[in-house]
């Protein structure tokens, strides 16, 4: 009987279970509002799993994951602490990580543990900037709350080394390698070296922050040097002496000093770069040549100007001046020097003498193939100097974009396009034209001619409105103001050209500027600029003018763009200020005082001296600096205004 009643008790429990299964596939109501309410759940249990606690220290793979939010609170009270700035796009950092995992478990059995975080620089922004990021992945060693950076390479033996000498008690950073000079040791110092590289920096300047690291990085690879090549700094803004003494006017500035002479530092401002400037400033400035052939090849087949000074002995007086003229001159021009006496026979010139020639393509009959200089009659290396940029050029040169900015500032500037091309195929035609440039240049000596390949020039050529004018030949004038003028599209002649800079002379030519549309509506507080506008916005002599040179792309530009906004709010009600902005991808700034070489560029063009406009260097480009800077130079601002 019991087993007969199992037996009906387990039918029914199936029969049961068919009407469950088939109210289910028929979308029964009642379960189908169970099931919904169940997926509901669900999600909201799923909402509320994903929601990210920032403030909790993850671990992934045995690496803690730091950001802005719980930084501070987990390295407070910790010894030593191992971080990676990473980008979760960058390849090196993909690359480091399983070796970076590696690294984690080592010093988690380190005693004590060691613990070893990632921090996504590209999220956590606050703590990028705090630290100096600026590259990935960036490794550094925090030692009771002081970073330590980590310049060795990205293997697990040499950073579990380097970690665990760092978190011994005893440690202690070693000293800087950039020597700190005060008014007390500076002199001392500077005319002890053959050759030293002195920065002048203020504390709160965020590009000398940004410098700094690099900076001694740079000291440290020279210092190993035989010699070693001392790099120093100098607080201008408590040095305000050798700050003055030295015309420092913006920050970080970088002089070269030898034995005591100053020289501008042009070089780059990041390690390797600021190592191989060091070490070619280092070396001679000029080098000897030996023989005849040398100098015969620099005539035949040179492109540059060239530069040889002729002595006895590297004994003599005149040889030192021209040494002291080289360092001075030594990134524009390649100097040499020699003491053989047939080199001196075949120049035709005596000891002690400079001399400044052409290459044979860049001679002519209108000019002497030779400048010479008799080194032993100057007082000092000026004069050396100035006979050397006074005859670099010759009276018709190669514009190039190698050469442009180094030979080809001084204007009036007469440029003559076309296919230049002094190879052997080609040399007959690009001097046919040049020849006709060089019978206009010998009547214009105030002048600076140069002929130049159209297709280097392709863009210069656009704006000036010539890329479709049909002619071989085509010639522009840019004169000492920055404005350019176009030659009408002509048949070129020596007289077409004359007629054109005798136009130019007498001020019946109209200047052509690159320019976007003049605004219709321009009644922001940041007034907006064109090419065509500049002079009648910026060079107003009635108004006070801060204008900001900007370019769309720059990340720089964008990140200042509500600060400038802010500050143009700040003063709208000044009737002669001025806060104004230009794209300087897209405009003229037809005036060489205003130059962008780089964005944002910011001028300050006072209404009674707007051909010296005074740029914004060095400080935050906040409200508070900028405003400051715009108080200290403003000429027409109201007293009702700087109470506010």
């Amino acid at each position: 009987m019991r087993k007969a009643r199992q037996v009906c008790l387990l039918a029914l429990f199936l029969a049961l279970a068919q009407l469950a299964l088939l109210a289910w596939g028929q979308g029964d109501e009642p379960g189908a509002e169970s099931l919904a309410q169940e997926e509901v759940d669900e999600e909201e249990e799923d909402d509320d799993e994903g929601e990210v606690d920032d403030s909790e220290v993850k671990d992934e793979n045995g690496v803690l994951v730091l950001n802005d939010v719980n930084f501070d609170t987990f390295v407070e009270g910790q010894d030593t602490v191992l971080l990676e700035f990473y980008a979760p796009w960058c390849g090196h950092c993909k690359q480091f990580a399983p070796e970076y995992e590696k690294i984690a478990k080592a010093l988690k059995e380190n005693d004590p543990p060691i613990p070893v975080a990632k921090i996504d620089a590209t999220a956590a922004s606050a703590l990028a900037s705090r630290f100096d990021v600026g590259g990935y992945p960036t490794i550094k060693i925090l030692k009771k709350g002081q970073p330590v950076d980590y310049d060795g390479s990205r293997t697990e033996a040499e950073i579990v080394a380097k970690v665990k000498e760092v978190s011994q008690p005893d440690w202690t950073p070693p000293p800087e390698a950039t020597l700190v000079l005060t008014k007390e040791n500076f002199d001392e110092t500077v005319n002890g070296a053959d050759i030293i590289l002195v920065e002048f920096y203020a504390p709160w300047c965020g590009h000398c922050k940004q410098l700094a690291p690099e900076y001694e990085k740079a000291a440290k690879e020279l210092s190993k040097r035989t010699p070693p090549i001392p790099l120093a700094k100098v607080d201008a803004t408590a040095e305000t002496d050798l700050a003055k003494r030295f015309d420092v006017s913006g920050y970080p500035t970088l002089k070269i000093f030898r034995q005591g002479k100053v020289f501008d530092y042009n070089g780059p401002r990041e390690k390797y770069g600021i190592v191989d400037y060091m070490i070619d400033q280092a070396g001679p400035p000029s080098k000897q040549i030996q023989a005849i052939k040398q100098v015969q090849e620099f005539i035949k087949d040179g492109d540059d100007v060239i530069i040889i000074g002729v002595f006895r002995g590297d004994q003599d007086q005149a040889y030192q001046l021209y040494q002291d003229a080289a360092n001075s001159l030594r990134e524009d021009y390649k100097f040499y020097h020699t003491f053989s006496n047939e080199i001196s026979s075949f120049l035709k010139v005596e000891p002690g003498t400079l001399v400044v020639m052409q290459p044979e393509k860049f001679q002519s009959r209108f000019e002497p193939k030779m400048h010479v200089l008799d080194i032993e009659e100057s007082t000092d290396a000026a004069a050396v100097e100035e006979h050397v940029v006074k005859n670099a050029l010759p009276l018709v040169g190669h514009r190039k974009t190698s050469n442009d900015a180094k030979r080809y500032g001084k204007k009036p500037l007469v440029v003559v396009y076309y296919m230049v091309d002094f190879s052997f195929d080609y040399r007959v035609a690009t001097q046919y034209w040049r020849n006709k440039v060089l019978e206009v240049a010998k009547d214009f000596p105030e002048y600076t001619f140069a002929i130049a390949d159209e297709e280097d020039y392709a863009t210069e050529i656009k704006d000036l409105g010539l890329m479709d004018s049909g002619e071989d030949v085509n010639a522009a004038i840019f004169d000492e103001g920055g404005k350019k003028y176009a030659m009408e599209p002509e048949e070129f002649d020596s007289d077409v050209l004359r007629e054109f800079i005798l136009a130019f002379k007498k001020g019946k030519l109209k200047p052509i500027v690159k320019s976007q549309p003049i605004p219709k509506n321009n009644k922001g507080p940041v007034k907006i600029v064109v090419g065509k506008t500049f002079d009648s916005v910026v060079l107003d002599p009635n108004s006070d003018v801060l204008l900001e040179l900007y370019a769309p792309w720059c990340g720089h530009c964008k990140k200042l763009e509500p600060v400038y906004l802010e500050l143009g709010k700040k003063y709208k009600n000044q009737k002669h200020l001025v806060i104004a902005k230009m794209d300087a991808t897209a405009n003229d700034i037809p005036h060489h005082s205003y130059k962008a070489d780089g964005f944002p560029t910011l001028y300050f063009a006072p209404a009674n001296n707007k051909q010296q406009p005074i740029r914004f260097e060095g400080g935050e480009r906040d409200l508070e600096h900028l405003s400051r800077f715009v108080e200290e130079h403003a000429t027409k601002l109201s007293r009702a205004k700087e109470e506010l």
